[in-house]
């Protein structure tokens, strides 16, 4: 594995849904840089970084609240959950979580914090007014990536080493099903409209694209080479694609890949804005937050954060 075991093996969906605190548009982004043991601050509007917070375990996952008022960070090596303050740029509480803690992601409807343990093979559920554990379970080997549909209702987790996804319901954290995609899933995402997920598969070099009525693959894509995060916007959706320095344009009406775009060295998290506008994109080896016009489909912005950016998650508010 490449540097270390928590570079090798994060990733996570960009969240379902809008915020309430995103309506007008995000502002900054959190950027979590795994080696630099930090999160930087990049003002949007001037592409530069505002800001710097501190925290240790080499975080990685990043995921706002429902208000934009937390953002919520995973620490791999520390196994931890770090709530961060958005306003005040500072750590607001922390609580362990497990081995391993990697993908994040927030219930739009309850604001409920779902953390992957990648080492115990589960989904922790976090409630964040009480910050305390309220739910364990199991799903594959491995999970990486998780998402939640646009109602609130349905977690998804994408198990790298099981080959597959599951479906958890969120009402009764009981899991449903388990899907199987391509090779080493890692990135989830759920589309707008809540009626298909969509999966790369880091190792086969493609997307599974599941309908979650009937909990089927329905289609797979070939993308770029170590595909590792997807997002949507205009009726695309955008693919990072690590060892190939680019971004995967697909039109989500055909699956047909439109547009390949260089971006940096390699490619990871990754995030629309609500607007579906601007599409920004962590580089890990150039140290950088890239943004990408949607409808020019072109790189018109950069940003140096700190080291090892991942901004793995819904990092925009």
């Amino acid at each position: 594995m490449r540097r270390s075991f928590a570079r090798a093996v994060i990733t996570i969906a960009c969240l379902a849904g809008v915020p309430a605190a995103h309506a007008e548009g995000p502002r900054e982004a959190f950027v979590t840089n795994q080696l630099a043991d930090s999160v930087s601050v990049v003002d949007l509007a001037s592409m530069r970084q505002v800001g710097e917070i501190k925290l240790s375990g080499r975080p990685a996952g990043v995921a706002m609240s429902p208000d934009g008022g937390i953002a919520y960070v995973t620490a791999p090596e520390g196994k931890e959950l770090f709530a961060i303050d958005t306003a005040k740029r500072q750590i607001a509480w922390r609580l362990a979580v497990g081995e391993g803690p990697l993908g994040i992601a927030v219930n739009p409807r309850t604001g409920v914090v779902y953390v992957a343990n990648w080492y115990g093979d589960e989904i922790v559920s976090v409630d964040p007014l009480t910050r305390t554990i309220v739910a364990r379970v199991k799903v594959g080997r491995a999970p990486s990536g998780i998402a939640v549909t646009p109602d609130g209702k349905t977690l998804l987790s994408a198990d790298r080493e099981s080959d597959a996804i599951s479906v958890v319901d969120t009402a009764t954290m009981k899991r449903l099903e388990s899907v199987r995609v391509g090779t080493h899933p890692f990135g989830i995402a759920v589309a707008p409209d809540g009626k298909r997920a969509y999966a790369v598969n880091v190792i086969s070099n493609d997307m599974s694209v599941i309908d979650l009525a009937e909990r089927k693959v329905v289609a797979t894509v070939k993308v770029g080479a170590r595909p590792y995060g997807v997002a949507f916007a205009r009726g695309k959706a955008f693919v990072t694609n690590q060892a190939a320095r680019s971004v995967s344009v697909l039109d989500i009406a055909d699956l047909k890949v439109v547009q390949t775009i260089s971006v940096g060295d390699y490619p990871e998290g990754i995030e629309a804005t609500p607007d579906g506008s601007a599409v920004y994109v962590a580089c890990w080896s150039d140290n950088e937050l890239v943004r990408i016009d949607v409808d020019k489909l072109s790189v018109t912005g950069k940003a140096s954060v700190g080291d090892g950016p991942r901004a793995f998650g819904a990092f925009l508010r």
